[in-house]
């Protein structure tokens, strides 16, 4: 449930703070005075994208916050867990919802001020609120949407997800399998360059590093006699000269030694000098033998410059760097082994394919059936909320087409598959007696089809009680005895669960439990948007101005009188 909404700085509102109780609360407001943008605003707190440009003009960043009262349940505790967001698992539970949006593009996302993803705020945002807008009459209509209604009235989640993973594996091995064909297609051309790529690449005997190990070689080789002098002259320093280090630091020694025997303090510090002795001694040798070992091979350098080209030559080709041309070594090779053994290849996925999509079949079937058993008990549920909303007279059917066992299990392609199973629905509607039922996009009205939606989307959802449901001017488009049907289907809804509606109609915000007025206002060159909560007197006005326009009457004000206490 929301309890309370916070927006600053979005669209044309400054700041405005409004407090949700349970029931029906409903939104009114003259068209075009700024109700959408607190539904968006919601929108926005449960994962939809949002834009820079909804930052009030003038201002450097907005904030969209809200406070949501939440029963926990696996699935929520689960998308937290694996998020690795903190959740109380106490029953009940509050969630601060906050976005905050800068004009520089930087959007953060806080729940309960962990920072989160816009996906994660996505996941959980369907435990939060349910908005209905607009534009879901056009969703009806096309019956890529009936699935997933009647999946949701089913409750087939288990099932799906089931469905969904042998789908995946499904698809990974008939992808294989196309590849394979795609590569014997052009396998001659393939084998010439592939071969020439693994050879050209193996012969080279490519080592991590080597040409890092190669370059430091080539400037040891160009500077040998700076390296011996630099060497020598180290040395002398340290062991050789008569006041060499070694020496100088080895008599320092004796005479620390002697006075530690008088001042006892002195004595803490011989452990690290002889420390540093045995240090100096072993740089000395070390310098002797680099020394030593000093040559310089003409021969040597010339076949370090050369197989540095060869090195160069080979990382262009391949990637830029020694990894990368091994790494494309690897998969030229592996990519050669599956061309030359594609038959035997395709063959192995072809009897995998087959178990695979016998149990895809099989998880599919189960879900179908469960479809189908649902379907009747969805059409008797739906008729009997559209009598609810003024459709005393409608029909409404589930109409589930399925493949064939021999087109299931007979194909080699994937055409009459897919992540959510092998049905095919779309539902059917007739509003008057005497006409069967046909597509609902070639016989719903406008009106019609906004209260088929209102039911559809209330269906299922009858016992989410912690859940928020928003509808966007679901009364679009009706009026009269309609309108108070609708009016008093929300109410119905409103018993069980909170509802937020966005209205034009006098007839449903007469019903409501809380009324909010929006009002856009102008100061000055400003154009601000404020929303109130309206007392018995305001409700009585509000109401007549939606009965009768811009200028009210008395009778208007009676009328709205006798609504309200009709509803009360």
């Amino acid at each position: 449930m929301l309890t309370f909404l916070k927006i600053k700085n979005i669209a044309l509102i400054d700041e405005l703070q409004l407090e949700f109780a349970r029931g029906l609360n409903l939104l009114t407001g003259e068209t075009g005075s700024g109700k959408s943008i607190i539904v968006d605003s919601l929108g926005a707190l449960t994962g939809d994208r949002v834009y820079s440009e909804l930052i009030k003009e003038g201002e450097e960043s907005a904030r969209i916050e809200g406070l949501f009262s939440v029963r926990t349940n696996p699935e929520l505790l689960k998308e937290f867990f694996e998020s690795g967001v903190e959740l109380e698992n106490s029953g009940e539970v509050e969630l601060i919802v906050r976005r905050e949006l800068s004009a520089s593009g930087r959007n953060r996302i806080f729940v309960n001020d962990q920072m989160v993803t816009q996906s994660f705020l996505k996941k959980i945002g369907q435990f939060l609120v349910d908005i209905h807008g607009q534009g879901d009459q056009t969703a009806l209509f096309d019956p890529a949407s009936h699935l997933a209604m009647l999946d949701e009235f089913a409750e087939t989640e288990p099932l799906l997800s089931d469905v969904r993973e042998k789908f995946r594996e499904l698809s990974l091995i008939d992808k294989e399998i196309r590849d394979l064909r795609s590569d014997e297609a052009q396998k001659l051309q393939l084998i010439d360059i592939l071969q020439f790529q693994v050879d050209e690449i193996g012969k080279a005997k490519l080592e991590t590093g080597e040409d890092d190990a190669l370059e430091e070689e080539k400037r040891r080789l160009n500077n040998v006699e700076k390296l011996s002098t630099l060497s020598d002259e180290a040395y002398a320093f340290l062991y050789e000269d008569e006041k060499a280090a070694v020496s100088t630091l080895e008599k320092a020694i004796r005479r620390i030694t002697e006075l530690a025997q008088y001042e006892s303090t002195f004595g803490e510090y011989l452990e690290n000098l002889n420390t540093a002795q045995a240090v100096l001694e072993d740089l000395a040798f070390s310098l002797r033998s680099f020394s030593s070992g000093l040559e310089y091979s003409p021969e040597r350098l010339e076949e370090i410059e050369n197989r540095l080209a060869e090195i160069a030559r080979i990382k262009r080709k391949y990637g830029g760097t020694i990894e990368s041309a091994l790494e494309h070594f690897q998969e030229s090779d592996e990519r050669l082994k599956n061309i030359e053994t594609a038959d035997l290849r395709e063959k192995e996925l072809r009897t995998k394919l087959l178990k695979v999509r016998a149990e895809y079949v099989e998880k599919a079937r189960l879900l179908s059936e469960k479809r189908r058993k649902t379907a009747k008990k969805f059409e008797k549920d739906v008729e009997a909320n559209l009598k609810t909303v003024a459709l005393e007279k409608a029909r409404f059917e589930v109409r589930i087409d399925s493949p064939s066992d021999e087109q299931l299990m007979g194909s080699d392609d994937l055409n009459d598959l897919s992540a959510n199973g092998f049905d095919r629905v779309e539902f059917y509607f007739s509003a008057n007696i005497g006409e069967s039922p046909k597509p609902i996009a070639k016989v719903a009205s406008g009106g019609e089809a906004s209260r088929l939606m209102l039911v559809l989307k209330t269906a299922a959802k009858l016992v989410e009680r912690e859940k928020a449901m928003v509808f966007d001017e679901v009364d679009a488009g009706i009026g009269g005895r309609v309108a108070e049907s609708v009016g008093l289907k929300l109410k119905e809804l409103a018993k069980t669960q909170q509802v937020l509606c966005v209205t034009h109609q006098p007839q449903v915000a007469s019903l409501a439990d809380q009324h909010f007025v929006v009002e856009k206002r102008f100061s000055g060159k400003k154009t601000i948007v404020a929303v109130r909560k309206l007392d018995d007197a305001e409700k009585v006005e509000e109401i007549a101005r939606m009965l009768a326009g811009e200028t009210i009457s008395d009778s208007a004000r009676t009328h709205a009188r006798e609504m309200l206490s009709a509803n009360s």
